[in-house]
């Protein structure tokens, strides 16, 4: 009887418990390609606003480390703000200048919070005065630096705008030398900082600076 049943189904030109579960089967990949798509395309579209990463943060100067100070992290901007300067003792098993750099360094810097590697999201290690990469081992300098790899190179930066009271005058910003944000100094009259993150630079490539004292890995 069962047998029956079922060549009667399959001669009547209705839809079998087969073909059923073969379309049920196509409606749900169907559905979780479209909602893949949906995904993919909301996450690619910019939906950056103000204050958020992809637009700008205004900061109150005295949000920033003092001198050669361990960085303080912008989660929410995706950066590190360090605030630089190798003419002084202070700091300097942080912040030194390497052989290879005529000028000292000096101003303030906004670092962006991935490693140049593959991407992973690089840490401040007090205990070693250094960015350290969880995924593959790379160092950075305070700024930014290579100190060891496998990093192609610095960490890339933000632009830094210096403002008075109002949030409107900039008095100062960080100039591009050779395809790259430098620190800027601060004029005495800063109240606030302004850091575009829209407006990025990709870091050089330049020495290692553990070559500098022959201990690197």
């Amino acid at each position: 009887m069962a047998n029956a049943a079922v060549s009667a189904g399959e001669t009547s030109g209705g839809v079998t418990r087969r073909e059923f579960l073969f379309y049920i089967w196509g409606a749900s990949m169907a559905l979780f390609a479209a909602e893949s798509a949906g995904l993919m395309v909301w996450f690619l579209i910019p939906k950056f606003r103000e204050g958020e990463f992809g637009g700008t943060f205004t900061l109150p100067v005295d949000t920033l480390p003092e001198i050669n100070a361990a960085p303080e992290n912008f989660a929410e901007g995706r950066f590190w703000l360090v605030n630089l300067d190798t003419t002084i003792p202070d700091g300097e098993e942080r912040m030194f200048q390497a052989q290879d750099e005529s000028q000292s360094i000096q101003g303030v810097a906004a670092i962006y919070k991935v490693c140049t590697h593959l991407g992973c999201i690089y840490a401040w290690v007090p205990v070693n005065n250094r960015f350290e990469c969880p995924c593959h081992g790379s160092k950075y300098r305070l700024d930014g630096r290579r100190i060891e790899s496998p990093a192609p190179r610095t960490l890339d930066r933000f632009q830094v705008e210096a403002l008075a009271d109002d949030k409107a005058t900039v008095l100062a910003a960080s100039e591009i030398v050779d395809n790259f944000y430098q620190p800027v100094i601060l004029p005495a009259d800063t109240a606030f900082l302004r850091i575009d993150t829209g407006a990025k630079e990709t870091g050089p490539s330049q020495e290692l600076l553990c070559s500098f004292t022959g201990n690197c890995p």
